[in-house]
């Protein structure tokens, strides 16, 4: 399997994104996201692949460029539907099943069958869950970078609570993941971007 460069992945970005300030937070963020991963990859000695971790975090996002509306607004109400519509992205430019499924399968804590159906959300029937290391690594750093107005860091602890009202088996998988993977430092990354840390 090929893993496209930083370049390639940018210049993807570039192509896919309404504009330049879509294009500014969703590439931000993942470069955000990257340099968590990185940074936990460091720490842990984890057993993933790190060029595949950065493509994944890299890629894990394009999908929010189409849920933009001609006015630049961005589409809250169907947000939930990025991934599914990112992996589509992927898999039109020719990437990797590998790939594709970064932006499919990072949302949340995972999305179950179970999930989408009794929630109602707008996405084929199916599991959406982070199966390999890779997968998972990039789906705990996601938790930790919000693309809010303004965009913000998130603290653990905060993610933490956050994640309750989605249930007991998120609040459960999200702590085994701070176990597995031990928290970032995000101070130091809260001051070069200069985004609030909450």
């Amino acid at each position: 399997m090929r893993i496209p460069e930083d370049g390639e992945i940018r210049e993807l970005h570039e192509r896919l994104a309404p504009g330049r300030e879509a294009f500014e937070l969703v590439w931000t963020h993942c470069v955000i996201v990257c340099r968590i991963a990185e940074q936990l990859m460091d720490a842990g000695g984890l057993d993933v692949d790190k060029e595949l971790v950065r493509a994944g975090c890299l890629l894990h996002d394009v999908g929010v460029y189409r849920l933009y509306d001609i006015t630049g607004e961005l589409d809250h109400k169907q947000y939930i539907r990025h991934g599914m519509i990112g992996h589509g992205l992927l898999a039109e430019e020719g990437l990797s099943e590998v790939l594709c499924r970064f932006c499919s399968h990072h949302t949340g804590m995972g999305l179950t069958r179970d999930d989408v159906e009794r929630q109602n959300l707008p996405l084929p029937r199916a599991d959406y869950l982070a199966e390999t290391g890779e997968e998972r690594l990039v789906m705990y750093a996601d938790k930790f970078h919000s693309k809010t107005d303004p965009p913000s860091f998130v603290n653990a602890s905060s993610y933490a609570v956050h994640v309750r009202r989605f249930g007991g088996d998120k609040v459960a998988r999200f702590k085994a993941m701070r176990e597995l993977y031990g928290v970032p430092d995000l101070e130091p990354l809260a001051a070069e971007y200069g985004h609030t840390l909450v």
